[in-house]
This record gives structure tokens, sequence and C-alpha cells, in this order.
């Protein structure tokens, strides 16, 4: 018996969230579903860096398990796969030290938001970019985005974690990018509140249609008061792309 790493990618469109419920479809389910069918367990329980929420995405998910396997992390790997839809891939399998736990270990967390900027919509992304208009400027969420760096409480945009943990986060990087009408939001941070980056870029784009003035996001930010935050931007727009160790 060992303990594995692996690195999931996922669509989450179909997905209640990564989290297992009793009723809909899973990530944390389908994965244990598949590695149930390749072992002779009867139950494998997974462990992931993040919960990510229903209909977000995942391309640097962790996950880690306890697994009787003696053909190598390579085949690993393929077996998994050749077991989970279409929706749902495992892009890298290691072994680990059996204290190894995703998400006590990680040292930091990066998301991104994608935005598609225009009048018409762009259907070939609809399952990943939010389609937002009338148009952002982007100049104006960059220079919003720079009060969200350094060692802050966030509670204005994020619920405090279960049995009322703190709310303060550390966030090293809140930079906005676009290419024509594609926008893209990264955020990295020691640590994520629930609902907290779409909570930001909700907030972030009443800056960019003019709604608020720039000082206005870190004003809302010192206030700590959950109802002083915008809108939070839709789940499809935002995917959880790395986790560092």
């Amino acid at each position: 018996m060992g303990r594995y790493r692996a690195l999931l990618a996922y669509d989450g469109t179909d997905f209640c969230g990564f989290q297992r419920q009793a009723a809909g479809r899973s990530v944390q389910g389908e994965v244990e579903a598949a590695l149930g069918r390749i072992s002779n367990q009867p139950a494998v329980p997974v462990l992931a860096a993040g919960r990510t929420d229903s209909g977000v995405h995942a391309a640097g998910q962790v996950i880690a398990f306890d697994l009787d396997w003696v053909h190598g992390v390579e085949r690993l790997c393929a077996a998994l796969n050749a077991h989970l839809a279409f929706d749902v891939a495992v892009q890298k399998v290691e072994a680990v030290d059996a204290a190894f736990h995703p998400r006590f270990a990680a040292k930091s967390r990066r998301y991104e938001y994608q935005i598609h900027n225009a009048a018409v919509r762009l259907p070939r992304t609809a399952r990943s970019q939010w389609h937002a208009w009338p148009e952002l400027d982007l100049g104006m969420m960059q220079a919003a985005s720079i009060a969200l760096v350094g060692r802050h409480d966030f509670a204005t945009f994020g619920t405090a974690p279960e049995g009322g943990g703190s709310t303060v986060r550390t966030v090293t990087r809140a930079e906005w990018r676009a290419n024509g009408a594609e926008m893209l939001f990264e955020i990295a941070a020691d640590g994520f509140l629930y609902r907290m980056v779409r909570s930001i870029v909700g907030s972030l784009c009443q800056v960019g249609w003019g709604a608020w003035p720039v000082s206005e996001l870190a004003k809302r930010l010192a206030a700590c008061d959950r109802k002083l935050s915008g809108s939070a931007a839709p789940a499809h727009g935002l995917s959880l792309v790395e986790v560092e160790y």
C-alpha cells in the first residue's frame, strides 16, 4: 500500500463540484469510482488541494490517495484515464510520502478567470469564459487590483471557513491581461475563501464598467463587510490552474 499524488484536470460544467455529494455527479466521485475499478479495495478515498464549486474547472488540481498498486505510476495514470469520462483526466501520477496531504501541504494556489468581453457571445468558449458586456476598462481594473496584493482580511469577498477560521489571506499576484476581447485575471495566494475569486472578479468588473471608482475596491476590502462585495462572477469562467508545494 502506498500514497500517490496525481495532477488532475477537468471541465467542471457537468459536475456539482469536486466534493462527493449524496446526489449529483462530482469529480471526487468519478475518480474514486475509477480507483475502485482498477483495484481490489472496497473504497479508495481521495484527498484534494481544493474543493472547487459546481461549474468551476481545473487544469492543476492535486489529489492524493492510498492504493495497493505494483505496476508503476505510468500504468496507474493510464489505467485511471481508461476508466474516466471525457471531461476529467489524470495528467501525472507520482508516489509520495504517506504523510502528504494535498490541502495542508500546499504553499500557494493560483486561479485564472476568463472573460469574453464582446457584444456577441462566442459559442466555442461559452463553457470556460464569462461573456461579459458592455466593454470593460482593463487599465482601471488592473489599477484597482493592486490593492489586493499583500496580507489582508478578505471577509468582504469571501465566506469564513467552517468553524470560524481566519479570513486573512496573503495574495502574491493579482494581474489582468487581454488579447482583443479575451481577458484573463490571474490571482495567486496562500489560500482562498469560499467564492473569494469570483467575488473579486465581479467587484473588479464594477470598476471596469465605471460603476465604482478605482479607489472603491480598496475601501470595500478594508471594510471587511461581505455585503459590500460586488455580485460574484459566474462559476464557469474560473479555473484552478496550479498548486505549489
